[in-house]
């Protein structure tokens, strides 16, 4: 015969495993939405957000996949195709990036990624960033300042894509500057600055080389990403003035 403290103590035992239980299955679904989303970041900072219908990321902070056609820029400028080749492949380009934060200047490669270049330095002389803010910032296992999103939004890019360059090989040590997509051949406006040594796939058009203000990105860098993954809105605002380049 069962005693009265026996029977409590067996529901007690019970009431236990199944506490203990219940807390397993806990942790075992939390991993496995913690893996779940770890792995949607990961494809969203390897597709990149335009986020890119212009960017590296085509995933920006909210995790929200972009539309095919990207959102009108907030200068109201918008252009069916890419634009007509203008520059000197066989030339030297530059270009200066003046922001809120500092300058950060680039020399461009225009023989090795020339329909990125072209359309680089027709997007600057249509001030077609000016007065824009850089969106995003990654701070884990990806080092990256994305800009070049009129909108602000990691949706927004010049109304044409065009088609991937200077991929065989490709490798985004700090110094490098490269476009930002939403997958094979959408590259539009948005582009990233990598400010430390970063493992990336060959799918981001790499067209330049930092060549000053890394002091500034790595400032921007130091003073971290909105939230807790270390992909959001930069802590420090970066407003890009102005983006200038020229030949020679």
């Amino acid at each position: 015969m069962v005693s009265s403290e026996q029977r409590r103590r067996q529901l007690a035992r019970e009431k236990y495993e199944r506490q203990m239980q219940a807390r397993a299955e806990a942790v075992a679904k939390r991993r496995k939405r913690n893996t779940v989303v770890a792995a949607v970041l990961a494809v969203l900072v390897v597709a990149g957000v335009a986020t890119v219908a212009g960017g590296v990321f085509d995933g920006d902070k909210d995790g929200k996949k972009p539309s095919a056609a990207p959102s009108p820029s907030a200068s109201g400028k918008q252009w069916a195709a890419e634009p007509a080749m203008s520059i000197d492949t066989a030339a030297k380009y530059t270009a200066k990036i003046a922001t809120s934060q500092g300058d950060v200047t680039l020399s461009l490669d225009a023989a090795k990624a020339p329909h990125t270049v072209n359309s680089f330095v027709f997007l600057a002389g249509q001030q077609f960033w000016d007065n824009t803010k850089c969106h995003r910032l990654t701070t884990k296992g990806i080092y990256v300042l994305q800009c070049g999103d009129p909108t602000g939004t990691g949706r927004g890019g010049p109304g044409y894509q065009f088609a991937d360059e200077n991929l065989q090989g490709a490798t985004y040590p700090a110094g490098t500057v490269a476009m930002a997509n939403s997958g094979a051949n959408t590259n539009g406006s948005q582009f990233f600055l990598v400010y430390q040594d970063t493992q990336l796939p060959p799918s981001y058009t790499p067209f330049g080389t930092i060549t000053g203000g890394m002091d500034v990105l790595k400032k921007i860098a130091e003073a971290g990403a909105e939230g807790t993954t270390g992909d959001g809105a930069p802590k420090l605002p970066v407003n890009v003035t102005s983006i200038t380049t020229a030949k020679g």
